[in-house]
């Protein structure tokens, strides 16, 4: 195991790699309950989305971990699901059955994976400048403690000033405060599983408050009815779901902004985990990336085949990351606790948002680390690395933070007078993410 891991060549332990796992696998699993939820507003039966969430994420995340041998976990995406959901099917203006949904993300893969296999995704990383490349890790830095603080309530919505902090002596933002201060407080003196201990210590803080919601129910069936999604008869139609995709305009328009949506996404996502794990060098480039993105892509695809809308890596494995690991083996933890917990998902449900709240504050930290390698005296990668930092966060999106991004480096170097230097992918990027808003 050791050799086959190179567990002990990365400096790592057994323990650090479970450890790193079990980290990860609770602060990212949530989806667990959200995506079931999420796809039961588009019309599925709650029991097989919850299967499909499970099996799926198990699946690609044991396969990434095997393959190759990162810690990066895999599962439905949030936003994609929303966008499933909300856009897709609950629209008035589309409406569209489930089935037809799944395959508008199963073509969404298919089309990913045959960039990557043509190697387009891994050129166009490398054509991004290495500052740019150094602030998508900021900005997600921010992103995840900003998804931390909102969702322990620490940060609230205002209807005047969009953002205003929280009623801090509400259960929740107790809990939050108290995994903040016990995460800070146990990374200051390098306490090894810091995060997960932070995570349980305000799960068991968050019992007598009533924020941790113990299980009412056992549910231990499994439900596969989604599976084949794209290949089952859309009732509207009477057709093969995925052939419904194929013949309407609006909804290979929706394959194309699923499309950018997670080509760079997760570009963005396995540049942060690999910074904190340590296969990105100081380059910006990363170590096994062909067969990373080869399997996010595959992911994709499968996510929509199984009925469980996109899966894709997980800026959350920034935590496993953070605690230690550094091998396949925390993905193959990971996988097989996706696996055991589609018959225990009630367990999972009583780790709330404010549980992680602390993990997430300080993973979020620990990434902004690498905005000191940022050049900051060179305008024409510097304001867009500023761009992309701020923009991530603001927008809520790494897609929408990296595209701000690059528009605004070939605005500089324009102006500049520079444009020779920039790279055409460069040129094909800005341009599709300048479409994609103007679509969107």
């Amino acid at each position: 195991m050791d050799t086959f891991f190179k567990i002990s060549a990365r400096q790592s332990t057994l323990g650090t790699e479970i450890l790193g796992g079990l980290t990860t696998f609770l602060a990212m699993g949530y989806i667990i309950a959200v995506n079931p939820i999420m796809m039961q507003v588009a019309g599925m039966p709650f029991q097989a989305a919850l299967t499909a969430t499970c099996f799926g994420a198990a699946l690609m995340t044991i396969i990434m971990g095997l393959v190759a041998n990162r810690p990066v976990a895999l599962a439905s995406g949030m936003g994609i699901n929303a966008i499933v959901a909300y856009s897709l099917c609950e629209s008035h203006a589309l409406g569209v059955d489930w089935r037809v949904a799944m395959g508008v993300v199963f073509l969404e893969g298919i089309v990913i994976l045959i960039l990557v296999l043509c190697g387009l995704r891994k050129a166009i990383m490398d054509a991004i400048p290495v500052n740019i490349r150094r602030a998508i890790g900021v900005g997600i830095g921010l992103f995840v403690a900003f998804i931390g603080l909102k969702g322990g309530g620490i940060i609230a919505s205002s209807p005047s000033t969009y953002l205003t902090l929280g009623h801090l002596s509400s259960p929740a933002c107790i809990v939050s405060l108290v995994a903040i201060v016990l995460a800070l407080v146990l990374e200051t003196i390098h306490m090894k599983g810091s995060l997960l201990i932070s995570v349980i210590g305000a799960t068991i803080v968050g019992i007598p408050l009533g924020v941790t919601k113990l299980p009412d129910h056992w549910n231990f069936g499994l439900d596969f009815s989604s599976f084949a999604a794209p290949f089952q008869i859309d009732p509207a139609s009477g057709s093969m779901a995925l052939l419904a995709v194929l013949t309407t305009p609006a909804l290979l328009m929706f394959v194309f902004s699923l499309l950018m949506s997670d080509f760079f996404d997760t570009m963005g996502t396995i540049v942060a985990i690999g910074d904190r794990a340590g296969f990105v060098d100081k380059q910006g480039n990363v170590e096994d990336v062909q067969s990373i993105l080869t399997i996010d892509s595959v992911a994709a695809a499968v996510g929509g085949f199984m009925g469980a809308s996109s899966i894709t890596s997980f800026a959350e494995s920034t935590a496993g990351a953070a605690a230690g690991a550094r091998t396949g083996l925390s993905s193959i933890v990971i996988g097989v606790l996706f696996a055991i917990f589609a018959f225990f998902a009630p367990i999972i449900g009583m780790v709330s948002a404010s549980a992680t709240c602390g993990a997430l504050v300080i993973v979020g930290f620990l990434m902004l680390s690498g905005i000191r390698e940022i050049e900051w005296d060179h305008l024409e990668t510097a304001f867009p690395a500023f761009i992309t930092i701020i923009g991530i966060p603001l927008t809520y999106s790494i897609t929408n933070g990296i595209g701000f991004g690059f528009i605004s480096y070939l605005v500089v170097m324009a102006v500049l007078g520079r444009i020779r230097e920039i790279k055409p992918l460069m040129w094909i990027a800005a341009l599709a993410f300048l479409l994609m808003f103007v679509v969107s």
